[in-house]
């Protein structure tokens, strides 16, 4: 089984890590494109441009499946890497986890990037699956690019920027972009209210691995030997996983195999 996943930069590695949990005998391919990051101040057609190229560098190597884990990409280029890869690839998309966020019955906040925020696309999720539910949207300007050059004060100054516009009796949060599922421990804590209990933290990096095997017909097997490999691509180039991925314990996890031949 080969799995593989795209997004402009490390933020596929929460769902990699998710994969690689639930199947560690898939070979896994990454496919990232740091030339041209970021990609959410492009234009929605750049961005399709663009993950449509990175797309086609992960399928080269023939994978069974192809998981989006990124948001933008999502938002803007999935009907088109759809049109051109499905049926004989099944391309899996990343949603924000709204849905699942506003089962304990809210508030809840969504932590996305300043594109994502406020956006018809954020928007009409919010209509479909809130209800009732009071959903404050927050802008988390900065934090992608923070995470992604594993710049930890960086990080921390947008993360506690972003806790400063959430609520207090929030107790809910969807991390409506991949990268922030890496730090997702440091949100909890900057979010957390003396005398409340911790707040929830709702990502997309097991839904979309979960989604990836059943759209190929496979299950999970997390006891398999952890036979897996790894292929990188860095737009388009094989290379090794990047040393700001060895920065997170998802990173770390997939790291600990050896890379594919």
């Amino acid at each position: 089984m080969k799995i593989a996943l795209m997004d402009s930069g490390i933020g596929l590695l929460a769902a990699a890590a998710a994969v690689r949990r639930i199947r560690p005998d898939a070979d896994l391919v990454l496919s990232s494109d740091p030339d041209n990051m970021p990609w959410g101040p492009r234009t929605p057609e750049d961005v399709t441009a663009r993950a449509l190229d990175v797309a086609r560098a992960a399928a080269a190597h023939r994978p069974d499946a192809l998981i989006v884990a990124c948001n933008t990409a999502s938002v803007h280029a999935l009907p088109a890497l759809r049109a051109e890869l499905e049926p004989a690839l099944p391309v899996i998309g990343t949603v924000p986890a709204i849905k699942p966020s506003v089962a304990g019955g809210g508030p809840v906040a969504i932590w996305a990037t300043p594109a994502t925020t406020g956006s018809p696309y954020q928007r009409g999720l919010i209509r479909e699956f809130a209800g009732s539910v009071a959903v404050t949207e927050v802008p988390c300007p900065g934090l992608a690019d923070a995470v992604e050059h594993a710049d930890e004060p960086a990080v921390d100054r947008a993360i506690a920027a972003a806790a400063a516009l959430t609520p207090r009796d929030v107790r809910a949060v969807v991390l409506g972009c991949t990268h922030y599922e890496l730090v997702a421990e440091r949100i909890r804590a900057a979010v957390r209210q003396p005398g409340l209990p911790p707040v929830a933290l709702h990502g997309s990096a097991g839904a979309v691995a979960a989604q990836a095997l059943r759209r190929i017909g496979a299950e999970p097997a997390p006891s398999a030997e952890s036979a897996g490999g790894l292929t990188v691509l860095l737009s388009g180039r094989t290379a090794e996983l990047p040393e700001t991925a060895l920065a997170y314990a998802e990173g770390q996890l997939l790291g600990a195999v050896s890379p594919a031949l």
